[in-house]
């Protein structure tokens, strides 16, 4: 368990330097930050600076500090490992050619309508890459890799005839409200 640091004992949370909060860079995530955290400590540490004066450096609890010197003491790397889990079935180029198919939109590759539905997604990579998705993996591929977002059609008739409508609402609904 890591305790508070000594300024958020006090009620004070840690706030970067005003050089680092004004800066134009984006902001880092949470695992760049935690690591650019570490790289700073070992930086701190082949400095010969305390547990101590580090923590307060990184804004991190001296358990923490002392946790990553014995690591840091030990010769093991303390930068953040590669995700892991089973890699994912289509690779950038795949990903690539499955967006530029997408692009060409539904009615390009046989559908009656230019509507994207899972099912019809997955066929086209099934076409294109060779490599069968099911539909959650398709829908992943969409929002995550693709960075599409679900869009619902509007319910409209497409023989609509606005001039019609115009129409009957002048002339004909004032007839049928006023009755015989």
């Amino acid at each position: 368990m890591c305790w508070p640091c000594e300024w958020e004992a006090f009620g004070v949370a840690y706030q970067p330097p005003p050089s680092v909060a004004s800066s134009s860079l984006p902001p880092l995530s949470r695992p760049q930050l935690a690591e650019a955290r570490r790289v700073r400590a070992v930086e701190l540490f082949e400095e010969g600076a305390s547990n101590a004066v580090i923590a307060r450096a990184v804004g991190v609890c001296a358990e923490s500090v002392r946790r990553w010197r014995r690591v840091w003491a030990a010769f093991r790397p303390l930068r953040r490992r590669a995700s892991t889990g089973r890699p994912p079935k289509l690779d950038d180029a795949q990903v690539e050619t499955v967006r530029a198919a997408l692009a060409r939109g539904a009615q390009a590759h046989g559908f009656e309508a230019d509507l994207w539905t899972l099912e019809r997604v997955g066929a086209v990579v099934e076409q294109v890459t060779g490599v069968s998705l099911s539909r959650a993996s398709v829908w992943r591929l969409l929002t995550g890799r693709l960075g599409w977002s679900l869009q619902r059609p509007e319910r409209r008739a497409v023989e609509r005839d606005e001039s019609e409508i115009a129409r009957w609402i002048a002339h004909e609904w004032p007839r049928i409200k006023r009755g015989p």
